[in-house]
């Protein structure tokens, strides 16, 4: 009887340690699918019209996040927008952290992916007013196309920015 069930706990072991990976030097190698998805985002956009510039720019932070920095400069000096972002793997959920100076005292704001396509990610939090949904869209120009949306003052509100890739 013995012999059976450390043959079951030796087999449990086995399964559940194989689906897992390791380097030569026996470290976990962790897996980021959810992630990876988004690595088209990292980079440097930029929109620039007669009332200023939007930059956003995305670096990899470490194998499990993106960090992000999204401002919008008027007059060639005044930053009137400053938003920090995390997107985050945790577990199998990825999760975009919008910091924005001046708004929800000044704490993250967490929006989890709802959808995605090769080109197409889309975060969602319907417990904040606005924005609600944030989806980003990669075009065949190598532009991608930021839309936010939700509700402001009981109407729905979106806002659409196109910014292209700086070499």
């Amino acid at each position: 009887m013995k012999k059976i069930h450390f043959s079951i706990v030796a087999l449990l072991l086995l399964s559940i340690i194989s689906c897992k990976k390791y380097d030569a030097q026996g470290n976990l190698i962790k897996d980021y699918d959810e992630l990876e998805k988004a690595n088209w985002l990292v980079g440097e956009w930029e929109k620039t019209d007669s009332l200023g510039t939007l930059k956003e720019i995305w670096t990899e932070y470490d194998d499990s996040t993106y960090v992000g920095e999204s401002y919008y400069i008027i007059n060639k000096k005044d930053t009137i927008h400053n938003e920090k972002i995390e997107l985050m793997q945790t577990g199998e959920h990825l999760i975009y952290y919008a910091t924005i100076k001046g708004e929800n005292n000044d704490e993250a704001i967490p929006y989890q992916m709802t959808s995605d396509e090769d080109s197409l990610i889309i975060f969602e939090n319907p417990k904040y007013p606005f924005p609600t949904k944030i989806q980003y869209n990669l075009k065949k120009n190598k532009s991608i196309m930021a839309t936010i949306s939700g509700k402001q003052n009981g109407k729905t509100s979106s806002e659409t920015y196109v910014l292209t890739r700086k070499k």
